[in-house]
């Protein structure tokens, strides 16, 4: 199978994911005006489980290195084999109230606020797990980062001058989704032997094979998560199956291929965890927090009429999460 072979290159791969989770929801956007969240995302989960399949059954499953994923699969134990499923559902609990945020306040104020909630807790969790990097620029970066959130939410609330249910409760769904995705990661990398992909132990998981499972954990839970918020959404009235059957060929694709990027990132994420670490590798591919912030601002227009100190806040948000970024690289050198 493939390996990641130097830090660089786990770098470079961590920038990818970056990109990718950062830009696949441009697809919600992209979609419909009257195809709501909750029809787009049972095609991003889909697409997320195709693209763990095809990752499988090619780079998982090719080369000299580490298991091929069908002899991986069935040598794996149980429990590892449910903590990466347990990392699925927490993941998709997450990602659905980030779904709900994004449609109520938008790309630049979910993303910041939730992911940027995520890395914070997110780098902390997996660096008491598995201690790789230095932990004083490590810290430092998350410190800058968190700065930037909070100059965000500050400029999000200037923008929204007369408050309405809709903002407020989508800056309180950002929170809540950043809080559940600050923890699945550490379970997929668990079920994991993130010392040795060469010849992983006995009973762990390869990047692949653990990447198909917490699929099918996403895939799984989404039945009983996305019915209930169909039956119960938080906006807008309830919705039947019929209608997402009912949604045209470009719909459809356009949500498969948010789940497809959203999977690239994820799978050369965990690729490269074994050569950068755990939690550097998750805090740069968290970084997709400014990547999606710059979607907002710049090309969806969500701060369009800022007042003048608005428009200051801004570029000092950015500045912040860059120099934050760059510190968690030069943490793991």
């Amino acid at each position: 199978m493939f390996i990641v072979s130097s830090y660089a290159q786990a770098i470079f791969f961590c920038i990818i994911t970056m990109l990718c989770w950062g830009s696949w929801a441009n697809t919600q956007k992209l979609a419909n005006k009257n195809w709501r969240y909750e029809l787009f995302y049972w095609d991003y989960v889909l697409g997320i489980f195709l693209l763990s399949l095809i990752f499988a059954f090619t780079l998982g499953s090719h080369g000299e290195l580490g298991r091929p994923f069908v002899a991986d699969l069935k040598q794996a134990e149980s429990q590892h084999i449910f903590n990466a499923l347990l990392g699925g559902i927490i993941f998709n609990a997450a990602n659905i109230l980030l779904s709900s945020a994004i449609a109520l306040a938008g790309m630049a104020v979910a993303f910041p606020v939730g992911i940027g909630t995520a890395l914070i807790l997110g780098v902390l969790i997996n660096y008491i797990a598995a201690t790789k990097g230095n932990p004083t620029l490590l810290f430092i970066g998350v410190i800058c980062i968190a700065i930037a959130i909070i100059i965000n939410a500050i400029a999000y609330k200037k923008v929204t001058k007369t408050q309405n249910n809709s903002s407020s409760k989508g800056l309180l769904l950002s929170l809540l989704a950043g809080l559940l995705m600050s923890l699945f990661y550490r379970f997929i990398a668990s079920a994991m032997d993130l010392d040795n992909f060469e010849a992983p132990a006995s009973g762990k998981m390869t990047p692949y094979t653990a990447v198909f499972i917490f699929s099918t954990g996403i895939l799984l839970s989404n039945f009983i998560f996305n019915t209930l918020l169909m039956k119960k959404p938080l906006n807008g009235p309830p919705l039947s199956y019929k209608e997402y059957f009912n949604g045209n060929f470009s719909v459809h694709t356009v949500g498969l291929l948010g789940g497809i990027i959203w999977g690239i990132g994820n799978s050369l994420n965990l690729i490269a965890a074994g050569k950068a670490g755990p939690a550097i590798s998750y805090g740069l591919g968290q970084g997709a927090t400014l990547v999606a912030a710059l979607w907002g601002v710049f090309i969806w227009r969500e701060f369009k009429g800022a007042s003048r100190q608005v428009v200051l806040l801004l570029p000092l948000m950015f500045i912040l999460f860059i120099v934050g970024l760059l510190l968690l690289i030069e943490a793991g050198k």
